[in-house]
């Protein structure tokens, strides 16, 4: 990825798409609605900067105004679902989430990275009458989620870096790790066993393990988890039950694109 940035001279850089980018991950899922002033304050751009870049997200209909607040329209999800598509990694996923879920018995999740949050792109449900409650297209802080820490376990070391300077480590529970020194130890240890567990830093109740999903060049482009609330698994049994089923889905869906 960053040998491919590399390759990008000054001359085809285009700054002001650059720039409508940063202006889209500035709004996180703690600051889904800012003014003018703020997206200013979070990109370090000029207002009136700022402001050509909302009023044209405005005008294609990926952002409104309410007043003088800002938020981003779920029209802004065709764009990385339109990447998604293209990669065949939700079509070729689904089939294999959904005998995942069935053989399990509990709620299996794809999702990916966007900011500070990842975003779930695609669920499948057991059929037990109590599932996890989120939704395709929910969002949630990534370092409180085991989908989030196998995302940014795949980040370049220099963009991980600037994760960590810019996040704000929300306990969410008492479980939650606010450290960023003990939050990068454990995003380490991902990357080098391959797995996240989280054991209730989100919700209390709910655990969850992710593995990465590649492409066929060893590329991650998403996460594989299963929500377990911790009445029916505990982090032995993910361990030793869930993770070897979730290894073999994600690498079947690797196979098959």
């Amino acid at each position: 990825m960053l040998a491919e940035a590399d390759e990008i001279n000054d001359r085809d850089y285009v700054n002001s798409l650059a720039r409508g980018l940063e202006v889209i991950c500035a709004f996180t899922r703690t600051r889904p609605r800012m003014t003018l002033s703020e997206i200013a304050r979070a990109t370090g751009m000029t207002r009136a900067t700022v402001r050509r870049f909302l009023l044209t997200l405005v005008r294609e209909g990926y952002a409104e105004k309410d007043d003088k607040v800002f938020s981003l329209k779920p029209k802004i999800l065709e764009l990385g679902y339109s990447a998604l598509s293209s990669m065949g990694i939700l079509e070729v996923a689904q089939p294999i989430m959904n005998d995942l879920a069935r053989s399990l018995q509990e709620s299996v999740f794809c999702a990916v990275l966007t900011g500070e949050d990842v975003t779930y792109i695609a669920r499948a449900s057991s059929d037990r009458l109590v599932n996890v409650s989120i939704a395709v297209g929910g969002r949630a802080p990534a370092h409180a989620v085991s989908t989030g820490r196998v995302l940014l376990a795949a980040e370049p070391q220099d963009a991980l870096l600037r994760y960590l300077d810019r996040v704000t480590l929300q306990a969410f529970t008492s479980n939650t790790l606010t450290s960023k020194v003990k939050l990068r130890a454990e995003i380490e240890k991902v990357r080098l066993e391959g797995y996240s567990i989280v054991d209730q830093e989100l919700e209390i109740g709910l655990g969850s393990i992710s593995v990465p999903i590649r492409n066929p060049d060893g590329r991650v482009l998403a996460a594989l988890n299963v929500c377990c609330p911790s009445s029916r698994s505990t982090i032995e049994e993910m361990r030793t039950r869930i993770l070897p089923e979730l290894q073999q889905a994600s690498q079947a869906i690797t196979r098959g694109l």
